[in-house]
């Protein structure tokens, strides 16, 4: 329970608040499940302050100081924390449907559990901050700053991260289906096994990242930079991928099953036993790429550079290579049936 001498000086207005907490700054108020719904917080200082379990929805802490505040398990649905200073605060479990936290400091915070669905962050700042299990469901987060954050296990569905900074963030199996990503930077970020289906990721940055066993189905990645990330039996089944860079990439056992790759840079890219059945490779960079069993029936690879490409076992059945470059490509052991070669001649 709150202290009540606490409570007291606090319903007193926030300037005497204020000055009593500069005159007894070794003191960490207790407001545990405090009832301050609707009340005006703006530029308190509330920081060390225990507002554990509070009822403080609809209320406005714009541009208070809250760091190191502990909050877990408050109601915060629709309350203003606009420009607000929360770096370091505990926010377990807290329900913060809805909230409004443009320009928060949310630096080191610990936000694990918390449900922000619709809430809106936009450039937040979130380095850092531990996000595990939480709830962003359609949640605002364009230009936010979560490099170095931990994202593991989240629920990031419909959710807007348009240019958001995610560099070297924590995204394991993280949920980001349907989420707006347009050139949000996740170079060196950890997206193993994570959901991306129908995601739009164009001209989104992943240089170095992981993404080994990510679901992509779907997903709009148009000029998207892969450059030297990691797709190992990654499923990007009907995405498109066209004018891409994944140049240097592991692709090694991906899945990209009528897959648009129109244009796309795949130079010295590791595609052995990936399945590109039925994929569009048209005008496609492969050259030196390793293509070492990967199954290309009736992929279309019209004008394609495949010179110094490892094709050795290779399914080619039905595919179309009218006017590709094989020049010094491997091509032991490839199965070319019904293949359309270079020439415009149908292999028998």
């Amino acid at each position: 329970m709150a202290n009540a001498e606490h409570l007291s000086l606090l319903q007193e207005g926030i300037a005497r608040w204020n000055h009593w907490r500069a005159d007894h700054a070794d003191i960490s108020p207790n407001l545990r499940q405090a009832v301050l719904n609707q009340t005006n917080f703006r530029e308190a200082t509330l920081s060390s302050v225990d507002l554990t379990e509070g009822i403080l929805d609809h209320a406005d802490f714009c541009m208070a100081s809250l760091r190191k505040a502990n909050l877990q398990r408050a109601n915060l649905t629709e309350s203003t924390f606009y420009t607000a200073d929360l770096s370091e605060a505990n926010l377990r479990e807290t329900n913060l449907i809805a909230a409004d936290l443009r320009e928060a400091n949310l630096t080191e915070a610990d936000l694990r559990n918390a449900d922000l669905s619709r809430a809106v962050l936009c450039t937040a700042n979130l380095k850092g901050t531990n996000l595990r299990e939480a709830i962003l469901r359609s949640a605002n987060l364009s230009y936010a700053t979560l490099s170095h954050a931990d994202l593991c296990m989240a629920n990031l569905n419909r959710a807007n991260l348009s240019r958001t900074d995610l560099r070297q963030a924590n995204l394991y199996t993280a949920n980001l289906s349907q989420a707006t990503l347009y050139a949000a930077n996740f170079s060196w970020a950890d997206l193993r096994e994570a959901t991306l289906s129908q995601a739009n990721l164009r001209e989104a940055d992943f240089r170095n990242a992981n993404l080994s066993i990510a679901i992509l189905c779907v997903a709009n990645l148009i000029g998207v930079t892969l450059y030297n990330a990691n797709l190992s039996k990654a499923n990007l089944s009907l995405a498109n991928l066209c004018m891409a860079n994944l140049s240097h990439a592991n692709l090694k056992g991906a899945v990209l099953i009528g897959a648009n790759l129109i244009g796309s840079n795949l130079y010295q890219a590791e595609l052995n036993a990936s399945i590109l059945t039925e994929s569009d490779l048209r005008e496609a960079t492969l050259n030196e790429a390793n293509l070492a069993g990967a199954n290309l029936v009736r992929a279309n690879l019209v004008m394609t550079n495949l010179s110094r490409a490892n094709l050795a076992g290779a399914n080619l059945s039905y595919a179309n290579l009218r006017q590709a470059n094989l020049w010094e490509a491997d091509l032991t052991g490839v199965c070319l049936t019904g293949a359309t070669m270079p020439d415009g001649k149908i292999h028998e």
